[in-house]
C-alpha cells in the first residue's frame, strides 16, 4: 500500500498546511479501514485513541470484559508499525515486573562480575495496561512515572523509552472489589477516558459472522514511526484562534466552584449542586489539543468551538468528582459534562469574566 503522508519535513513543519491535512486525513481514512478488518464498528472509539496517539498521549478504557478492548489496541499498533506489549495487571504484580531489572552476569572468561539491565515490557511504542486497577499503587505509580517522564531509572541509572510511546490502560466497571482505584491526580495523567460499550444489534451480527476467520485477515501497516511524529507536530503546530481558546476554559474553568478566583464566572447549577471539585489546567491544555486533532483528522484546517463540543466527556468525564448528592441522585459526570455544554456560552457571561479572560490571553 502506498504511504498516504508524505515524508516528514526536515523541520517537522509542513510547507503547505491544507496539504498536509489533506494528507493526514487521507491516511486516517486508511488506517479506519485497515482496523474495520478486524474491529467491528467501535468508531468514536477508534477516533479517540487515535486522536490520543496523535496528540503524544495516553487514554484510559473503560468497559466491561468481552468487547475486544485488547485486540483493538493491538489491531491500531500493527497499522501504526508499533511495538506492542501488553501488561496484566494483578495485586502480586511489582514495579520491576514492568520496568525491568538488574541482573548479576558473570564473565566466563575473567570471572569478573557485573550488573545487567534486562528490560521490562514497558520498553515497547504501545503499552495495554490490563485492569491497572487492579495492582497496589506502588507499581501503579512505576508506570505512571514511565508515561510522564518518558524513561524509567533503575539503580540510578535512566534508561529511556522507545518513542513514540503510549499507554492505553483498561478497567473493568462492574467488579470492585480488591481493586486499587487510581486516585485523581494520577486520573489526571490520562489525556481521555474511552467508555466502551455493547455493539449495535448489526454489528454483533457481523461480530459472530467474523470470527470463525479473525486469524487470516492480513493487516497492513499504513503509517510508520516517523510519519507518526509528522502528524503529532502538526497537531501540536496547528493554529487555534483566541475565542476558541476562551470557550475551551470558559468550559473548564466553570467545574471549579471551590475557585476563589473565579467568583463571577456563571456556573450551571448542576454544577453548583452536585461537583465536589472541579478540572484542572491539565483538562483545558487536553480541550484544545484534542480539539485540534480532530478538526485535522476531519480535514479541517481550522478549530471550531464544535471540536471542542465534540471532545468534552472523554477530556473531562474522569476530570469531574462529584458529591454524594449526585451519588444519591444517579447524576453522573456524563450528565454534568451535558450540562456544561448547554449552557456555557459561547461568549463571555460577565464583565468579572471577560476580564479575567482578558488577562490570560494578553
Amino acid at each position: 500500500m502506498p504511504d498516504p503522508l508524505a515524508s516528514k519535513q526536515a523541520d517537522h513543519a509542513p510547507t503547505d498546511p491544507k496539504e498536509a491535512v489533506r494528507k493526514v486525513r487521507e491516511a486516517h481514512d486508511a488506517l479506519r479501514r485497515e482496523i474495520g478488518k478486524i474491529i467491528v464498528g467501535q468508531d468514536e472509539v477508534i477516533e479517540q485513541m487515535m486522536m490520543a496517539i496523535f496528540c503524544r498521549g495516553h487514554a484510559l478504557l473503560v468497559g466491561v470484559p468481552g468487547l475486544a478492548k485488547t485486540l483493538l489496541i493491538s489491531t491500531i499498533s500493527r497499522t501504526l508499525s508499533l511495538g506492542f506489549s501488553r501488561i496484566q495487571f494483578t495485586p502480586d504484580l511489582m514495579p520491576s515486573d514492568i520496568t525491568g531489572t538488574e541482573v548479576i552476569e558473570e564473565d566466563k572468561t575473567t570471572g569478573a562480575r557485573e550488573l545487567r539491565f534486562v528490560k521490562g515490557p514497558v520498553f515497547a511504542n504501545v503499552i495495554l495496561a490490563d485492569e491497572i486497577n487492579r495492582t497496589p499503587p506502588k507499581t501503579q505509580a512505576a508506570l505512571l512515572e514511565a508515561m510522564q517522564e518518558h524513561h524509567v531509572t533503575i539503580g540510578g541509572v535512566q534508561h529511556p523509552l522507545p518513542k513514540p510511546f503510549f499507554v492505553l490502560a483498561t478497567q473493568n466497571p462492574i467488579e470492585q472489589e480488591g481493586t486499587y482505584p487510581l486516585p485523581e491526580a494520577q486520573l489526571d495523567r490520562f489525556m481521555f477516558q474511552i467508555l466502551i460499550k455493547y455493539p449495535a444489534l448489526e454489528e454483533e451480527v457481523e461480530i459472530v459472522r467474523r470470527s470463525a476467520t479473525k486469524a487470516g485477515v492480513q493487516i497492513d501497516a499504513v503509517l510508520n514511526h516517523t510519519q507518526i511524529e509528522t502528524v503529532q507536530d502538526l497537531v501540536n503546530q496547528a493554529p487555534v484562534s483566541d475565542h476558541v481558546i476562551r470557550y475551551a476554559l470558559r468550559i473548564v474553568r466553570a467545574t471549579r466552584i471551590r475557585d476563589e478566583m473565579d467568583a463571577g464566572v456563571a456556573r450551571p447549577k448542576m454544577v453548583s449542586e452536585y461537583v465536589s471539585w472541579g478540572a484542572g489546567p491539565r483538562a483545558s491544555e487536553y480541550l484544545v489539543l484534542a480539539a485540534k486533532a480532530k478538526a485535522i483528522l476531519e480535514g479541517a484546517t481550522h478549530v471550531t468551538p464544535d471540536h471542542i463540543r465534540a471532545i468534552a466527556k472523554p477530556v473531562l468525564r474522569h476530570r469531574i468528582l462529584t458529591n454524594f448528592k449526585a451519588e444519591a441522585d444517579q447524576v453522573t459526570t456524563e450528565d454534568i459534562v451535558d450540562g456544561l455544554l448547554a449552557e456555557v456560552p459561547l461568549e463571555g457571561s460577565s464583565p468579572t469574566e471577560r476580564k479575567q479572560m482578558d488577562a490570560v490571553m494578553r
